[in-house]
């Protein structure tokens, strides 16, 4: 009979966490697919797939190495559906005397988890995940009494605490960033290597959400599921990256192209963000590569990378948790608009967003340009409601867990937090997205016009969104130069810019 129980959340499918050293006769490990989960948000059917199948994948795994494993399917009779109920259940059927959880990374968890501890009649322990390469504290620490975290100097202390690309205390080549030189389009004479995917059955768990009534949206492709749901997949992902994209990871990190989705991303943050892979080695992986084909790979390609992951990942969760639960209302600008109902179609004529919200809908995927640039800009431009563009955002992408999300969304993207993560908005033209893609060309709508049935709804929503935000924003440094030209303009130019803009967002469905 166990005396242990320990529960392993749907994120924390860590091999190599020191609890899975040792079988153990009198610990019982359990996993669970509940309705508390599937249904928080509304889900991309893949991300629900993805996380099913990597959870079972995991459970099957601890069971080969000797462990004893309850593993409670969604449509289990024995499933109550809720982590309380469950562990409540398991600690009277099989006479638990411990309960064990790793610190979860999302706040609703973790007060969930902390109110059941105190409620509990045995004792219940939290424990690392023995993940992340800073603890919940730190940038909070860091930053004391600062309004704003400049993610530059966390990085660079990251960087040097963990003594990757240094030398002799400094930034390997001199600079510490090569952001500038990252910010190339993919030539439309490049030919990318085919992507590494797979081929996972997801009709039995497809099967067993609509049985369940779990509601969804999204698609799936007929392939099945193309994410690793395993730390081998994991790590043969991880070591395609390196070998056939790092070269040019850099270069093209901030590209959008219709004709590769996926760019030079490495797509690992499925495999990060459910701890089958741990930051460090990724990062030092992509070191070693670069170390080995030096004449391949130049130092702004690899520094960009590891940027991504030991600096701007931890970099957000560090902010989350310093922020929360406080940072999830917040909405500078006091937007209140509704996401377009092709948000969850795709059916507008704007190439771009066409584009991106596709890919989104049918891959569970875009890279951060997409999500920023594109998608993002655009619900900021009209002025929709932080809370839809969280749920929107959380619920479409294979890797959204609400700590990487929510900083990224509401903060970096939308500019909800006034200044905390970014020191201005991010905002673009047309002249931005027609640089850095190729979803300008033979768009419905002419990226050069401002004004006009034909022009672009990005120029106008531009100069809208600062006019009607100079309150805010007119005495930021960083935007002093929009504000300039903007009052040059002539008054009738002006007029038509703003009636364009407001006719765009009266008929924001209809685009």
């Amino acid at each position: 009979m166990a005396k242990v129980l320990r529960l392993i959340l749907g994120d924390q499918l860590n091999r190599n966490h020191s609890w899975f050293q040792n079988p153990d006769p009198e610990i019982l490990y359990t996993l669970m697919e509940i309705r508390q989960e599937t249904d928080y948000t509304q889900h991309h059917i893949q991300k629900i797939i993805g996380f099913f199948l990597a959870m079972r994948a995991f459970a099957e795994e601890l069971r080969s190495q000797g462990h004893k494993v309850e593993y409670l399917r969604l449509d289990d009779p024995r499933n109550l559906q809720a982590i309380p109920e469950n562990l409540n259940r398991q600690v009277t059927e099989y006479g638990i005397q411990t309960i064990e959880y790793q610190i979860p990374d999302e706040y609703r968890l973790e007060v969930q988890l902390r109110d059941f501890a105190t409620q509990s009649s045995i004792p219940v322990v939290a424990i690392d995940s023995e993940h992340f390469l800073t603890d919940r504290a730190f940038l909070g620490n860091l930053f004391r009494g600062k309004k704003t975290f400049l993610m530059e100097t966390f990085y660079r202390y990251m960087r040097k605490s963990l003594n990757l690309l240094m030398e002799n205390g400094q930034p390997l080549g001199g600079r510490w960033n090569y952001d500038a030189e990252n910010r190339n389009a993919i030539p439309k004479t490049a030919v990318l290597p085919e992507p590494h995917v797979y081929r996972h059955d997801a009709g039995e768990v497809m099967e067993m959400l609509a049985s369940q009534g779990v509601k969804t949206f999204g698609r799936i492709p007929s392939e099945g599921f193309v994410y690793p749901i395993n730390r081998k997949e994991s790590l043969e992902l991880l070591h395609y990256f390196c070998t056939h994209l790092l070269a040019d990871f850099g270069r093209y990190e901030d590209a959008m192209d219709t004709r590769y989705p996926y760019g030079y991303h490495s797509r690992l943050s499925f495999a990060l963000n459910t701890k089958m892979l741990h930051p460090l080695e990724v990062a030092q992986a992509a070191i070693r590569e670069s170390e080995a084909r030096p004449a391949e790979i130049d130092l702004a390609q690899v520094e960009g990378f590891v940027r991504q992951i030991i600096g701007w990942r931890e970099y957000m969760r560090g902010i989350y948790w310093e922020k929360m639960p406080q940072f999830g209302q917040l909405n500078f600008f006091n937007h209140q608009a509704s996401l377009p109902t092709w948000f969850w179609t795709g059916k507008t004529k704007m190439n771009c967003l066409r584009h991106c919200i596709d890919q989104s809908l049918n891959m569970a995927y875009a890279h951060h340009i997409q999500r920023l640039m594109v998608i993002g800009n655009f619900a900021l431009l009209i002025g929709v409601h932080p809370d839809e563009v969280d749920n929107w955002y959380l619920g479409v992408y294979i890797d959204a867990i609400e700590w990487v999300e929510i900083t990224n969304t509401r903060g970096m993207s939308q500019f909800a937090d006034g200044g905390i993560i970014g020191s201005k908005p991010y905002t673009a033209s047309a002249n931005y997205i027609s640089k850095m893609s190729n979803y300008c060309d033979g768009c419905h709508y002419n990226k050069s016009l401002k004004t006009g049935a034909r022009s672009c709804p990005f120029n106008s929503l531009y100069w809208d969104f600062y006019h009607r935000h100079a309150d805010k924003l007119s005495r930021n440094p960083r935007i002093g130069m929009v504000y300039q030209t903007w009052a040059k303009m002539d008054e009738e130019n002006r007029t038509q810019i703003l009636g364009r803009a407001a006719w765009i967002k009266e008929n924001a469905d209809n685009l």
